[in-house]
């Protein structure tokens, strides 16, 4: 069995192409048999991945981050959907919230040594539906997708210097979006449900892990069919500052204003376009819809 790697050199603050060599002979010491491509821009994982699964790669693994773990899953989904084509990763990235939900410690040469293994798990994905540039588009994800201020931070965390890694970054652009970011009244759907909230944020999550290593949603599994949605009501900044530090340890739940519900369908929509993230790419603007696809892939880990 051969696979096709697909490896983006400028993943983790560019130093996946520095990492490269060590990860290729670590395979070939293995005897993992494999050719690989890297990735020129924006999106061309997707392309790769996906011509990848129709040209009959059994196998394919993503080396970087949770951006390109987010193409390499759209291009097989693209693909197919009759889960036959397996997907392993090597984290390269400076998130590495998916290898966490997965339950990985998130060491590149860890990942590689999984890449082998005989345990192969279906494991669920989502699809959302948005707005963008004036019509409407869908796209995958695999980890978790967020309206409102997660998003904005995300938006923030694009123009901040990936060299300093995960957390500061996404630490930096928080504080920075703070100063002027005002809660939002959203309409929500929950399956049969319909609410109106004031929220800071609505995550709707595959995973545990956000952010760079935040337990944001720490009863999630990628396993169980379904979302868990948490609901960031309407709390002020020093809430925030008060309740951000339990968020790596996954003990914000218990805050009055914090919701945990489950769905395997979720809409959300606003009076005012709010913006959108999946797996930590800014992707455009609500109304959105989520829907969850159960073991939709098959991943080796």
């Amino acid at each position: 069995m051969v696979a096709k790697v697909i490896v983006n050199p400028v993943a983790g603050a560019k130093s996946t192409e520095q990492k490269w060599p060590h990860i290729s002979r670590l395979m070939c010491d293995m005897g993992f048999s494999y050719d690989f491509q890297y990735t020129e821009s924006q999106g061309h994982a997707i392309e790769i991945a996906r011509d990848a699964a129709l040209n009959g790669y059994p196998y394919l693994v993503a080396v970087g981050g949770d951006g390109t773990i987010n193409e390499v899953v759209n291009g097989i989904l693209t693909a197919s959907h009759d889960q036959k084509t397996l997907m392993g990763v090597v984290d390269t990235g400076t998130g590495n919230d998916f290898v966490r939900s997965l339950g990985l410690d998130g060491n590149y040469l860890h990942s590689c040594q999984h890449l082998l293994s005989p345990k192969h798990t279906l494991v669920d994905a989502g699809l959302v539906t948005f707005q963008k540039d004036g019509r409407q588009v869908s796209r995958f994800f695999v980890n978790g997708a967020g309206v409102g201020f997660d998003a904005e931070v995300a938006a923030t965390t694009e123009h901040m210097p990936k060299a300093l890694g995960g957390t500061i970054p996404f630490v930096m652009a928080l504080a920075k979006t703070l100063l002027g970011y005002r809660n939002k009244t959203v309409d929500i759907g929950l399956d049969e449900d319909n609410y109106t909230r004031r929220v800071l944020s609505v995550i709707v999550a595959n995973g545990s892990y956000f952010g760079g290593g935040m337990k944001v949603a720490p009863s999630a599994l990628i396993t169980d069919s379904r979302f868990d949605v948490i609901t960031l009501g309407d709390v002020n900044k020093l809430e925030i500052l008060q309740t951000f530090p339990k968020i790596y340890k996954g003990t914000h739940i218990t805050h009055p204003k914090v919701k945990t519900e489950h769905a395997r369908f979720v809409s959300i929509s606003s009076e005012e376009g709010l913006y959108l993230q999946a797996d930590g790419e800014l992707l455009g603007k609500t109304p959105a819809t989520f829907e969850v696809l159960p073991q939709a892939l098959t991943m080796v880990f």
